[in-house]
C-alpha cells in the first residue's frame, strides 16, 4: 500500500483513490453513456489528500484540489436481487427483480494541488 493518496467524493461515495490504481465509480457511466476508453475525467470533490505525514484537508475541500484521472472501459456491477416479502409465506422471495449498477472503472493519475502537478510526486 502507498503512502499517498486522496479521499474523494463521487458516486454516493467517498473512496480512497491511489495513483495508478483503478477504481469503479458509479453514476459516472450514467451521464455519459459513450464513454469511450481513455476518457479524461477530473473530480473536484476531493475532501482529502495526504503524502507521507502531510495531510491537507478542507472544509468541505481543500483551495484547488483535483484528481484526475482516465476512465479505462464502462462496465456493469454484480447483479442485485431485490425480494419483495409478503407476510405468512416464509423465507422465500415471492417477487425478485434485480439490476446492475452502471460503473465506471477509471484509473487516478497524480493528483493536483492548486493547479499544480501534484505535491505527491515530489
Amino acid at each position: 500500500m502507498t503512502d499517498t493518496y486522496a479521499a474523494t467524493e463521487t458516486g454516493g461515495e467517498q473512496p480512497r483513490v491511489e495513483p495508478g490504481r483503478s477504481h469503479d465509480i458509479r453514476h459516472l457511466a450514467s451521464l455519459e453513456p459513450n464513454l469511450s476508453p481513455n476518457t479524461k475525467v477530473s473530480i473536484y470533490r476531493v475532501l482529502m489528500i495526504c503524502h507521507e505525514s502531510t495531510r491537507n484537508l478542507g472544509h468541505p475541500w481543500p483551495e484547488g484540489a483535483v484528481a484526475k484521472g482516465r476512465v479505462s472501459h464502462p462496465r456493469l456491477g454484480n447483479k442485485i436481487t431485490v425480494c419483495g416479502m409478503r407476510p405468512g409465506r416464509g423465507a422465500q422471495c415471492n417477487n425478485g427483480l434485480g439490476h446492475r449498477q452502471s460503473l465506471a472503472r477509471s484509473v487516478v493519475d497524480p493528483t493536483c494541488l492548486n493547479g499544480e502537478d501534484s505535491i505527491l510526486d515530489k
